[in-house]
């Protein structure tokens, strides 16, 4: 089994439309969400989900307000200003425990949180796992931990041998979860300062967990030089740039439609679309190479 993870170090890149349309493009897989803080996957994908599950959060502190003496103790300790007339806000409260350890009269308890739901789901192009936190939710690593498994769990029981991760942007926990262990990380940058900055900071934490990394640079005709300049960098880190997209309005043309870039249809045979199918073929002979490496 074969993990292909999709990132970047900043949003906006469109790693999600990559992710769709390597969907479109491959065969025997498992399609998986993991930018479980803003999801969106789903949009150009279509699921219709079979299964939902809820995902329970770190515990949070609740005030009952029958043993409460109301000594102020907790609302004193809170650091997160989470604690008010004896109430506890549950958007500002980070389960930290503290207060429930310093009450006297043991009115604060820690109580299990519903942060949010995980979906299995049928797609037109294969299963899909994906995940949706509530507002203000957090955790979304251990989120991801969760959609993950459940994406290796479902690739198993149908025998496929690949699955395709759309990750979070940034550096962050989340991305951490997305990373370690998969197969292969595509980072997908832009020819800007900030996609530069964010390549060489994603690119670090993939060296760190020992992952193989592939650049593509997307829209690389609207910034000529720093496309270079960003070719530069990779090779000098060893690692190969393996596509340039070109800016194609058929993309945002495909977006607003809520399809992939890819998918059988007259428009969808423009500079970017002709660049990604090929990036696939590249990246399919990659993950073939990967997996048969002794020990792999």
């Amino acid at each position: 089994m074969q993990e292909l993870l999709v990132i970047s170090g900043k949003g906006g890149t469109g790693k999600t439309s990559l992710a769709a349309a390597f969907a479109v493009l491959a065969r025997d897989k498992v399609l998986v969400d993991c930018d479980v803080d803003a999801a969106d996957l789903h949009l150009l994908l279509r699921p219709q989900i079979q299964s939902s599950n809820e995902f329970w959060g770190m515990p949070k502190a609740f005030i009952n307000a029958e043993d409460c003496n109301k000594c102020g103790l907790c609302q004193e300790a809170c650091r997160f200003g989470a604690i008010e007339d004896y109430h506890v806000n549950p958007h500002l409260c980070e389960g930290c425990g503290v207060c429930s350890r310093l009450c006297p009269a043991g009115a604060v308890v820690m109580r299990d949180h519903l942060a949010g739901y995980w979906y299995v789901a049928h797609t037109p192009y294969g299963p899909m796992v994906h995940a949706q936190l509530g507002i203000a939710e957090d955790n979304s690593g251990k989120l991801v931990t969760v959609v993950r498994q459940a994406g290796r769990e479902l690739a198993r029981e149908r025998g496929l041998n690949l699955i395709i991760i759309d990750g979070p942007p940034g550096i962050g926990c989340p991305v951490i979860a997305a990373l370690s262990g998969v197969s292969l990380a595509l980072v997908v940058t832009e020819p800007t300062v900030a996609g530069h900055h964010d390549l060489e900071r994603i690119m670090q934490l993939a060296g760190h967990f020992r992952v193989p990394v592939e650049v593509c640079i997307n829209k690389f005709d609207l910034a000529p030089a720093k496309s270079r300049e960003i070719e530069e960098y990779c090779r000098a880190q060893g690692v190969e740039v393996i596509s340039k997209i070109p800016f194609d309005e058929e993309v945002a043309w495909a977006v607003s439609r809520g399809v992939p870039l890819v998918q059988p249809r007259g428009g969808s045979r423009g500079g970017a679309a002709r660049a990604v199918r090929s990036l696939w073929e590249k990246l399919a002979e990659r993950l073939d190479v990967l997996a048969r490496r002794p020990g792999h």
